[in-house]
């Protein structure tokens, strides 16, 4: 293979991958420097201009190099060029020569999630790799790629793009699982994180579940939900828990959510943290809404991370009714001060409901937060604008630094037109999309939303119903949750740009949509059916039966060759070609011998699947060891009891942990165990 030859860029980065596992003095050398490309315009333009479209060129000669074989390496001890991530496998492929602003939003870099790396045309300073061509030939994708892929936190990534790029195969997707039914209504997306399908339910309870079978891992009731009838108005019964779609922080290895929990005759919201690992709880820390009537707040959004922050959306219950706000909240994620931004916040003011029908506040590369906003009390034109019925764009401390709002605003926060009933959509042309409740879509310039009037661009008569929910987006397509069907519409950048709906679907199936496997999958609240959808017709090509569900806005999800969905109290799970992933870590030590006292005692606890060597450590809180017995880190139980004290049963739990490497993702085993002391 010429050094001119192209690669797809799931094959180039393999072989990168490959060379990376396969050589420890590279390893080495790129953990020692330690760095990588936040943004491809750091990359010098003479590397830059090899790359384009969705392939790889390999050009020594644009780099000044002898074209003797294939080689690559490092440019200053730097990676750079096109976004990967998560376990080593290719993340995204969507790389654009276009705007630097097109090319930040596809090269991610935010603390709290997988840092998406740059990968594309490496030369070293002095490094320089030579990859035979029956290496390259031998590399190629695969469907198993996609098992260990994740999907952390709502439509997948801060920007909620709602696109698995793991290459999962769906094309037939069929039954894998149905879980058992689970204690409460889960109105959440199922998240996917180190071997745990982690789902919460209206019953203040989060589980985690096997992927390979759906049984409970773990589960932990955090607190007390509120009863219905306690809430002013609403359409969540019998009890009101957690509600937002949770998130997943995988470099602590931690769930958040937010539970609405019962205070006496009134409601409090807590941050709760718990370990992915066991679910034991890491963090409960009550939140403020000063001047709302807790009871009338809901905690609709899904739950997002920025900066070491957990940030969450509030608005009211279906109905609007009792003294609510729109607010976004911004807690640390070990705990600590809040940061609050309130919508409608005048005096007499109330509502602008920022809940975006379930979907998470969307977090850019510079870490700024852009949420949409619902209507408020403010109907009339002589009101004063409140940051109601709009599109604002926060910075990680939540103070405000642009907003956008249709002319309209007033005369549809009295006919309850929010256009935040669905979240903002940032494309990669600089543009910025958004639709809700009033039939007319928007376009905006990202740099410059424009206040009140602002748009760029607007299209009427859009979708014929409310757009409820995240979208999904490919390049510059758009696939809208329309309740009367999702809508594909292309956003394309000009002067003005132009909205353009391609096609809605006439199966009626319009909840917010993910891309997968080559299809558009999206459930349908009415009749219970999830649907793979044709992205060049709407047509069904896949449809499965799920059951009732318990909202309107309920999303699928695809991680580790697993395509999920959720009906009212059960998750269900669907494969495709390649079939279950990997059997799941776990720990095959499920019960020990007796010790004696006085005696020397020697076990050495074991596992199977991920990778060695594992680390081992006896879960806190969950009990203790005999005197003089330890667990050391490597699974061995010994020492020697001491003689004094008394025959008894000892109860604890251990925990394992695989270790973590390039195409490896740490995952966690846990195992009750008991121990006779005669």
């Amino acid at each position: 293979m010429g050094f001119g030859s192209r690669l797809t860029l799931h094959q180039a980065l393999l072989v990168i991958r490959h060379y990376l596992d396969s050589n420890p003095v590279f390893t080495m050398a790129m953990r020692a420097i330690g760095q990588v490309y936040a943004d491809p315009e750091e990359v010098p333009r003479t590397a830059r201009d090899s790359l384009g479209g969705d392939r790889l060129v390999l050009d020594n000669g644009a780099l000044g190099m002898p074209r003797a074989g294939s080689a690559i390496g490092l440019f200053r001890g730097r990676w750079a060029g096109v976004p990967v991530g998560g376990c080593g496998y290719v993340q995204d492929a969507r790389f654009r020569r276009q705007t630097p602003e097109a090319r930040r939003r596809v090269c991610p870099m935010r603390r709290g999630f997988r840092a998406l790396a740059g990968i594309g045309i490496l030369v070293a300073a002095g490094v320089v790799l030579t990859i035979p061509d029956h290496v390259v030939g031998a590399v190629q994708p695969h469907p198993l790629d996609a098992f260990g892929s994740d999907w952390p936190v709502y439509h997948h990534d801060p920007l909620g793009s709602g696109v698995d790029t793991s290459g999962t195969d769906l094309t037939p997707a069929s039954v894998a699982w149905t879980s058992a039914a689970l204690d409460g209504r889960i109105f959440g997306e199922p998240l996917v994180e180190a071997g745990r399908v982690v789902v919460a339910t209206e019953n203040d309870t989060v589980y985690a579940l096997n992927p390979d079978t759906g049984a409970v891992t773990w589960s932990t009731h955090v607190g007390t939900a509120v009863p219905s009838r306690h809430l002013p108005c609403g359409d969540i019964s019998p009890v009101v828990g957690i509600t937002g779609t949770p998130v997943i922080d995988p470099t602590r290895s931690e769930v958040f959510a937010v539970s609405d929990e019962l205070a006496g005759s009134s409601a409090q919201h807590y941050l709760v943290g718990l370990d992915l690992a066991t679910g034991a709880v890491l963090l409960h820390q009550a939140i403020s809404l000063p001047g709302s009537d807790q009871l009338a707040q809901l905690q609709r959004t899904g739950l997002t991370l920025d900066d070491g922050n957990v940030v969450a959306g509030f608005g009211g219950n279906a109905g609007d009714c009792g003294n609510y706000h729109g607010w976004v909240v911004s807690v640390p994620e070990g705990g600590g001060t809040e940061q609050s931004f309130e919508v409608a916040s005048a005096p007499g003011d109330s509502q602008g409901a920022v809940w975006m029908g379930g979907a998470a506040p969307i977090v850019d590369t510079s870490g700024n937060i852009w949420v949409a906003t619902g209507n408020s009390a403010f109907s009339t034109s002589s009101d004063t604008y409140d940051n109601s019925d709009g599109v604002i764009e926060l910075n990680s401390a939540l103070v405000e630094q642009q907003f956008f709002a249709p002319s309209s605003w007033y005369t549809d926060n009295g006919s309850d037109l929010d256009l935040g009933s669905s979240s903002p959509v940032l494309l990669g042309s600089g543009l910025v999309f958004q639709a809700g409740k009033s039939q007319t879509a928007y376009v905006m310039s990202n740099a410059s939303l424009g206040g009140v009037g602002g748009q760029l661009a607007s299209a009427g008569s859009y979708c014929g119903a409310d757009v409820d929910g995240g979208s999904a987006v490919v390049g510059d397509i758009v696939y809208t949750p329309c309740e009367g069907g999702v809508v594909k519409t292309q956003v394309a950048p000009g002067s003005p740009p132009t909205i353009t709906s391609v096609w809605q679907t006439s199966t009626g199936s319009g909840g917010p949509p993910i891309v997968a496997g080559g299809l558009v999958w999206t459930i349908n609240p009415g009749n219970g059916q999830l649907s793979g959808l044709d992205t060049s017709t709407g047509d069904a090509s896949q449809t499965f039966a799920l059951g009732s569900e318990a909202n309107h806005f309920a999303t699928p999800s695809v991680a580790d060759g697993l395509l999920l969905a959720a009906s009212t109290n059960r998750i269900h799970a669907f494969d495709g070609p390649a079939g279950l992933p990997p059997p799941a870590f776990h720990i095959t030590t499920t019960s020990l011998p007796n010790a004696t006292r006085g005696v020397g005692y020697s076990v050495q606890l074991a596992a199977t699947g991920g990778a060695t060597p594992y680390k081992w450590k006896i879960v806190t809180g969950s009990g203790t060891l005999p005197e003089g017995l330890k667990l050391k880190s490597n699974g061995l139980l010994s020492g020697t009891p001491r003689a004094q004290d008394t025959a008894t049963t000892y109860a604890f739990t251990v925990q394992a942990t695989t270790k973590k490497s390039k195409g490896n993702p740490k995952l966690f085993a846990t195992q009750a165990l008991t121990l006779q002391l005669l």
